[in-house]
């Protein structure tokens, strides 16, 4: 018997560190599933802070801000994280500061044409939370292309253009249309929504239960 394709529409921002985690996650549920279940990964734009400069801002002061809450409770927080990125082994590091990931979000689109879309993704991820790299760098995002296989001087043309601007807006249109005001957001077969970086026992669980359905036509 074939296995079931499902498609996971996994909408996301690279300065989320939940969505790091989350991936991760997903992928291993997606281990657990196998070879009796395949996913079908498509990564979606989001952006947590659409209008952060280039010179970006400090991770301490922005969240503080933004949130209302003191270092301390950072702190605290970002212990949290490391802790559940290590469960699914993802090592955060310092990221002293947060950073506009559009060109990430347009480099992305393109990738996916050329079927490098989760290298890229993950290649990203790991900059930036792993590494503290700034993910909307030109030379940061040259490099991590090569890295995973992509032409680097059709990649320099996209980042120096406007090439994909129109796309990511209008794909992270769609998906606020849609209610999704928080990632990472997990859509699978563009029917069944899985919010947050649950554990891998629940992806797993999810997943099994969705293939478990009559397949419908999925939208592409």
């Amino acid at each position: 018997m074939p296995p079931r394709t499902l498609k996971i529409d996994f909408v996301s921002d690279v300065a989320c560190p939940w969505c790091a985690i989350g991936l991760h996650s997903l992928a291993e549920a997606a281990r657990r599933v196998a070879p009796g279940i395949e996913l079908e990964w498509h990564f979606q734009p989001f952006e947590l802070n659409p209008d952060m400069p280039a010179e970006g801002a400090d991770t301490v002061a922005y969240l503080g801000a933004k949130y209302g809450i003191d270092e301390a409770q950072i702190r605290v927080n970002q212990a949290r994280i490391r802790e559940r990125g290590a469960a699914v082994g993802f090592a955060f590091g310092e990221r002293a500061r947060v950073w506009n990931t559009f060109n990430a979000h347009r480099l992305l689109t393109w990738a996916g044409e050329q079927g490098k879309q989760r290298q890229l993704k993950e290649a990203l991820l790991q900059a930036y939370h792993g590494e503290g790299r700034n993910p909307g760098s030109r030379e940061v995002l040259l490099d991590l292309a090569a890295r995973v296989g992509l032409d680097a001087a059709r990649a320099a043309q996209i980042l120096d253009g406007d090439e994909y601007a129109a796309q990511v807006r209008a794909a992270e249109q769609q998906w606020q249309r849609a209610g999704i005001h928080a990632v990472p957001a997990i859509v699978v077969d563009r029917r069944h929504l899985i919010e947050g970086a649950q554990p891998p026992e629940v992806f797993e669980q999810a997943l099994k239960q969705i293939a478990a359905e009559p397949a419908a036509p999925v939208p592409r």
